[in-house]
């Protein structure tokens, strides 16, 4: 980190997030790397407790007020302010923001914008020289309001939901407005320069985990029933838990053992218990909630085998590439994912792990019964899991791979 030199400033839905430790961990080694950051929260913490890698970030954070009536008096003078400081890019920024709500009539557009005033406010006297947004949606939303106000270059980094959740036109339009873009898998580039033509450059690089502190936690582990069958995610459709415990309710009517951990929390939680209780599986199902990263490291050397059932959801919504695919290959604990999305890329079939087609729990039953007990298998997949995590997913590689791009086309 340099003292008084330039700052990015980095729009984030959320800080710290449980579920985002890719993000932390990418400020975190930012900052190593000597690139000054500068938060901008759309939201205040929403657990009680986070990662420890949090408390290495020494960057301030700015929160932006989120609910805009209830705050309305708090947007008011830095809108007023940041209006006569840039009059014509306040101007620029509201003729935008009309033109946005014509096409989608959602009046968050006008919140974005007032959170972009109140951002480029407070960023007075910061030396903030570029803004970067995480999430192709909001937070990204807010970054262009903001650089279209006081002139800065803003860029974004799109993961998953943000892109196939968002409107395309409007999601273009971002694209075509920003210095550059960032996606965090080969699949997601494809599509993002699909809706401008190649017009825009989409770099690669993916999100990355700390090789050292997965590898330090490697466990050597000879499966014995009952199997410990593990998964991570949010509770959300998505993730294809429904899909995964159908598998379980296959494997539990052939007599086959198991217990499964499901770890993790969402809007899906009561629907979830539900299914668990009506497919019979109280007892071999244990759901724990969410954890700590050191809980967490435990339930991985207790597991025998990973699994996600990934699938593109009803709203278009898919996953990127879990990073827990990433940490459970490098724990040494081998993974079943699905043929969705970006999850190819990393978790190669029958090489680095096992994959199915998703919603397709009788063939996930049987990938899940194979990766327990076929231990030829488990002896070629696990080694070279942990090379392609180590070629592919090491994040102090990939963060100046990062740091090279920042460099090459901003003034950091």
């Amino acid at each position: 980190m340099t003292a008084g030199g330039p700052v990015m400033g980095m729009v984030l839905k959320g800080y710290p997030r449980i579920s985002e430790t890719f993000i932390s961990n990418e400020i975190r080694l930012l900052e190593e790397q000597g690139i000054n950051v500068h938060i901008f929260s759309m939201r205040n913490p929403r657990e009680n407790f986070t990662h420890k890698s949090v408390e290495a970030i020494r960057a301030p954070v700015t929160y932006l007020p989120e609910l805009f009536w209830i705050n309305l008096h708090r947007f008011l003078w830095p809108n007023l302010r940041t209006a006569l400081d840039h009059p014509g890019g306040y101007g620029r920024a509201l003729a935008l923001a009309c033109r946005r709500f014509r096409r989608n009539r959602n009046p968050l557009t006008f919140k974005h914008l007032f959170q972009g005033a109140y951002l480029v406010h407070h960023a007075r006297g910061r030396n903030i020289v570029h803004l970067h947004a995480h999430f192709a949606h909001s937070p990204t939303s807010v970054a262009m309001f903001a650089a279209t106000i006081c002139g800065l270059p803003f860029s974004f980094t799109a993961h998953a939901k943000d892109i196939y959740t968002s409107d395309r036109q409007q999601l273009a339009q971002k694209i075509a407005l920003a210095r550059f873009v960032v996606t965090c898998t080969r699949y997601n580039k494809t599509y993002l320069e699909g809706l401008t033509g190649d017009k825009r450059p989409v770099h690669c690089v993916y999100h990355g985990i700390d090789l050292e502190l997965f590898f330090a936690h490697s466990v050597v582990r000879t499966p014995a029933p009952p199997y410990t069958i593990l998964t991570i995610a949010r509770l959300v459709e998505k993730k294809g838990i429904g899909d995964i415990l159908e598998a379980m309710a296959v494997l539990a009517g052939d007599g086959f053992p198991f217990r499964y951990v499901l770890i993790g929390d969402g809007d899906d939680r009561e629907m979830i218990v539900e299914k668990i209780r009506a497919l019979g599986l109280e007892k071999q199902v244990e759901m724990t909630g969410t954890l700590t990263h050191e809980q967490v490291l435990q339930h991985f050397r207790q597991a025998d085998c990973f699994v996600l059932g990934c699938r593109i959801a009803k709203s278009g919504d898919r996953d990127g590439i879990p990073n827990v695919l990433a940490e459970s290959m490098a724990i040494g604990v081998p993974v079943i994912g699905t043929r969705v999305s970006g999850i190819p890329e990393l978790v190669e079939h029958e090489r680095t792990g096992l994959l199915v087609d998703a919603a397709q729990p009788v063939e996930l039953a049987a990938a899940l019964r194979r990766i327990v007990t076929d231990i030829e298998l488990r002896q070629q997949i696990i080694p070279a899991a942990r090379e392609k995590v180590t070629e592919v997913f090491d994040n102090r590689r990939l963060i100046r791979d990062l740091v090279a791009l920042y460099r090459q086309l901003t003034h950091l």
